[in-house]
């Protein structure tokens, strides 16, 4: 299996279990558990074909995304007393997910011949948040990428590391694994360290 397809695979595991975590918490049915798993794992990358002007999105081309967002959900609602008593675990998922499409979303440009930086970061930056965006719109929660989280900063320092490595070494798959990795740690290291960009302060702007 070829690395694109692992971090796919690892990608919408992750932000299909994210979605269906935040489902459960908002005590949505087994309809909204499932529909909300989907959508976090695979809104994203429809977001990004349908800018590119793909065909047919790849997650409604291919069922198996949503095959999989669906059997993720599944095993959340039978294992999910396990899975909270980890703190943080919603997060942690998120950002894995995070991690991954942000890559894929930076491989995809290349491969559609889309090679200018800003359509590179771009495009990893919606393919990496939008499935959360959309998840989080969903629960009525204001989305990761819109607070003071470091979120969709790491996203960009991802794509931007992609750029640099995939230039220097011309090897797209180290690309890759530094994207991914770049990403993954810099949003957990975030997490750990309690790390966020400045909140605005109303009273502190404007004249």
């Amino acid at each position: 299996m070829e690395f694109i397809s692992v971090v796919e695979l690892i990608g919408t595991v992750a932000f299909a279990v994210s979605g269906a975590l935040a489902a459960i918490e908002k005590e949505l049915d087994y309809y909204g558990i499932a529909f909300l798993a989907i959508i976090t794992a695979v809104g994203g990358g429809i977001i990004r074909d349908v800018l590119i002007d793909e065909r047919l999105p790849v997650a409604l081309e291919n069922p198996l995304y949503v095959l999989i967002s669906i059997g993720s959900a599944a095993l959340v609602i039978f294992f999910y007393k396990r899975i909270i008593q980890y703190k943080n675990i919603l997060q942690i998922f998120d950002a894995v997910g995070l991690a991954a499409f942000t890559a894929i979303g930076a491989e995809v440009a290349i491969l559609n011949r889309l090679e200018m930086p800003f359509i590179i970061i771009t495009l990893a930056l919606l393919t990496g948040t939008g499935g959360g965006v959309l998840r989080d719109v969903f629960t009525k929660e204001i989305p990761f990428v819109f607070r003071k989280e470091i979120y969709a900063v790491a996203s960009i320092v991802g794509a931007v590391c992609f750029i640099i490595i995939g230039e220097f070494s011309g090897n797209t798959t180290i690309a890759l694994y530094a994207c991914f990795g770049v990403t993954l740690l810099l949003r957990l290291g975030c997490m750990r360290k309690d790390i966020h960009l400045r909140k605005v302060n109303r009273e502190e702007v404007g004249i």
